[in-house]
């Protein structure tokens, strides 16, 4: 059998910066979504904590408004949005 061709980018970092913009609502479970996003920055990208912005919004409402502002700044080389929406009942 022929062998499988696989192709993969790799994450380099480099110097770039990262916003992570969050809701406070359902702190709960948005406060795991963080740790498992800076987790993962440090571990694949090597991203320092200084390269890290965390940037809190109220709710899911007002995220789009607040990743527009941050994107608008022009200091961000990628913007993460987190944020839990639960339906209750």
């Amino acid at each position: 059998m022929a062998e499988i061709r696989t192709i993969e980018g790799v994450f380099a970092a480099g110097e770039a910066r990262f916003a992570l913009v969050v809701s406070r609502f359902n702190s709960f479970v948005v406060d795991s979504l963080v740790a498992g996003a800076i987790d993962t920055l440090r571990r694949h990208g090597g991203v320092s904590d200084a390269q890290i912005t965390l940037v809190r919004a109220p709710g899911a409402f007002e995220l789009p408004l607040v990743v527009q502002k941050v994107a608008g700044s022009g200091k961000y080389g990628a913007i993460v949005a987190l944020c839990a929406v639960i339906r209750g009942g």
